[in-house]
């Protein structure tokens, strides 16, 4: 009971994996590219867990079929949609502060930034 328990929410336990190395990635290392892409695994990471909510068993995709009565609500789905593309313009924008950092300081380590900035 237990195993087919932990099976049929896979996916939640890939959310925590996915979020603890995100959040992980952001805090712990020094390097502003691997910050970003600890941003971005952390940001995949709730995507999944919103996917997978929206999920329900037994429900049908939201196109109307002759017999289907019950279907998945498609907002959460539309959310995340919106989502992905606030994420990439993030990435972009946090890209394009590094090149501007490093081409004030020359580094994109943040302990160096600190100490040039003293």
């Amino acid at each position: 009971m237990e195993l087919e328990w932990i099976v049929g929410r896979y996916n939640y336990l890939i959310f925590i994996a996915l979020a603890l190395i995100g959040f992980y990635a952001m805090i712990a290392k020094k390097n502003l590219i691997k910050k970003i892409i600890g941003m971005n695994i952390f940001q995949t990471a709730i995507f999944l867990f919103y996917i997978s909510m929206a999920d329900i068993e037994g429900r049908k995709a939201p196109i109307l079929v002759p017999g289907v009565e019950e279907y998945v609500n498609p907002l959460p789905h539309v959310l995340i949609l919106t989502a992905i593309v606030v994420c990439v313009s993030t990435t972009a924008v946090a890209l394009s502060l590094i090149v501007k950092i490093y081409q004030k300081f020359g580094s994109i380590e943040e302990d160096e930034i600190m100490e040039m900035m003293k």
